[in-house]
């Protein structure tokens, strides 16, 4: 069988022999589309490892399965498939899991990861070491790395070793709101780590799980920074400078304090979090890696779309309805979620070829889809 990598190389072969030579160097990477990528973009996309720190395979599954208690994670073999023509190679499909059965609701979440992945060993790779995100890239299949965006699970110090052990390599702090570890990015009070919080991020340190600040409030994310004694991520979030006010953004006191721990900053790709002003571009989206690269510099950012391949204003009206009101309203939902140029399967071509017109050079692109992210998951996880 064809690796993704090998297909895209033949499509861009077959464009080259079969179609008319375009001078720009443009071709067209995915049937059924008239979108045409350079040869440098396609390069960069095929020949680069490329990590999105929060990438969902489904949203409609994830809801779907929110809303009936079913398996989010349940996949055929040609979605799969599917799935693997975006060019990323790594995928961080985290969801938000809080409450009182939170413990039992992630054992199941991890149960179906590993099941997932055992189903097709020859499209996927469960990815719990530096190794098995390298294998996964140089096999042309797609890695899982499995991750909760909550620590509610965590009902002891222990927890953490039994999870790790189960396969979870990043587990953010909190959600939106307090738990017995901190407080999250929309309460009205920020307490910051708690006592017990900060056992759990030893205990973090300790086994190599990735600690994650995306959603805490600002004074648990800069505790964080401080207690950690291995890199801190911010997975997937955004900018304050840029969009005054936002909870889910990040001052630039925390991206500073972040690049300070060895972490690095995934830009999500939603436009309420990208510009507080319409148009949302991809140029907004693209600011936020320019402020990232200037705060803190360029070896701290990455990719953390915060979405699946398609987005979220594809999704059945009363899902997107439901997912907007479970929201606190300073999020700031407007009519659309997504933006346009990264709300599509080929988003990534469409960033590169944004990086590349904004002046980034090939090492400076490879670093930001998935060079920075992999660097420093390798030093977390300590092999």
């Amino acid at each position: 069988m064809a690796t993704r990598r090998t297909f895209l190389q033949l499509g861009t072969g077959a464009a080259l022999s079969a179609g008319p030579f375009i001078n720009t160097g443009a071709f067209q990477v995915f049937a059924g589309s008239t979108a045409t990528y350079s040869t440098r973009t396609i390069d960069l996309v095929v020949n680069s490892p490329v990590v999105d720190m929060l990438s969902l395979f489904s949203l409609e599954k994830i809801f779907t399965a929110a809303a009936t208690g079913g398996n989010p994670l349940v996949f055929s073999r040609e979605e799969l498939l599917a799935i693997k023509q975006s060019g990323i190679d790594v995928f961080h499909p985290a969801t938000g899991i809080s409450g009182s059965n939170a413990h039992s609701i992630v054992l199941a979440f991890m149960a179906a990861c590993n099941g997932l992945v055992a189903e097709f060993p020859d499209l996927l790779v469960r990815v719990a070491s530096a190794a098995d995100l390298r294998r996964a890239v140089a096999e042309g299949k797609l890695g899982i790395i499995p991750g909760v965006q909550n620590s509610d699970h965590f009902r002891s110090v222990q927890d953490v070793k039994s999870f790790h052990q189960l396969g979870q390599r990043v587990s953010q702090l909190t959600y939106n709101t307090q738990n017995l570890i901190g407080s999250g990015s929309t309460d009205r009070v920020d307490g910051g780590i708690t006592d017990f919080g900060a056992q759990i991020v030893a205990a973090m340190n300790e086994v190599g799980m990735a600690v994650d600040v995306s959603h805490c409030g600002d004074r648990t994310t800069l505790d964080a920074f401080e207690i950690s004694t291995r890199p801190v991520l911010i997975t997937h979030s955004n900018c304050r400078t840029l969009v005054a006010g936002h909870p889910r953004c990040k001052s630039d006191a925390a991206i500073k304090a972040m690049a300070r721990s060895g972490g690095v900053m995934g830009i999500a790709a939603l436009r309420n979090f990208v510009t507080a002003q319409e148009p949302a571009t991809l140029d907004s989206y693209i600011d936020h890696i320019d402020h990232v690269a200037r705060v803190a510099g360029l070896e701290h950012v990455g990719i953390g779309s915060d979405a699946d391949l398609h987005g979220y204003d594809d999704l059945p009206g009363p899902l997107l309805e439901r997912l907007k009101a479970s929201f606190k309203s300073s999020y700031g939902f407007r009519e659309r979620i997504d933006i346009e140029g990264l709300d599509h399967p080929k988003k990534m071509f469409d960033l590169v070829s944004g990086l590349i017109r904004r002046g980034y050079r090939d090492e400076q692109i490879r670093a930001v889809l998935g060079g920075n992210f992999s660097r420093v998951l390798a030093e977390i996880w300590g092999h």
